[in-house]
């Protein structure tokens, strides 16, 4: 049996169109046309607000089934199912917002993302998304990886390319400074700085 249906009172059959008990054939291009439209006025969603919502329950409480309240209003009887179930399971109709999207890593793998970066520094964000996912099997991007770090203050940094100082570095500088600060040109003239040169042996 073919499948009918229904928009503004008509039933459309296998390329009929059947009103006021006459059945007519349409062309193709109108059939197309007709079930294009149909199927346009189908996907468009509408959310119900609070107060149709409060209006189908208290039809639905005084003894009205879900086909006649899905008729009356012009909403899906499948809406007025979920709906009611919901208000029989917590007496809540109101509408669930999301606030963001789910999180894709666990608390347990952020702690994974942070500590290896600790232990290799030089370890690029490309670097821990394929450790992760070889580790826990859950797959990032590198964005993620660099919000995550970002959040206990780890950022991408360049190498400083120098001598790390320790503090006795810097002490034996510091008096080395204050032993030379009064030297006069001529005694600096002796002083060949190897470090400011380029030496060829």
């Amino acid at each position: 049996m073919a499948r009918i249906v229904r928009h503004n009172d008509e039933s459309v059959r296998e390329g009929y169109i059947r009103n006021g008990g006459k059945e007519v054939k349409l062309f193709t291009s109108a059939l197309k046309a007709f079930q294009c439209n149909n199927r346009i006025v189908m996907a468009q969603r509408k959310h119900l607000d609070d107060f149709l919502r409060g209006r189908i329950i208290g039809r639905l409480e005084c003894g009205r089934t879900q086909l006649e309240v899905s008729e009356e209003l012009g909403i899906a009887q499948s809406v007025i199912f979920r709906l009611w179930q919901r208000f029989q399971d917590d007496g809540n109709v109101s509408r669930c917002y999301s606030t963001c999207r789910p999180r894709v890593t666990t608390p347990n793998e952020d702690r994974y993302l942070a500590v290896t970066a600790k232990r290799n520094r030089r370890s690029t964000a490309s670097d821990l998304s394929r450790q992760l996912s070889s580790a826990t099997g859950t797959t990032v991007s590198r964005q993620t990886v660099y919000r995550r770090l970002g959040h206990i203050g780890l950022y991408a940094r360049r190498p400083v390319r120098c001598v790390p100082l320790t503090a006795t570095h810097c002490r034996l500088r510091l008096a080395w400074s204050r032993e030379h600060a009064l030297w006069t040109p001529q005694q600096w003239s002796c002083v060949m700085f190897s470090d400011e040169s380029r030496f060829s042996l």
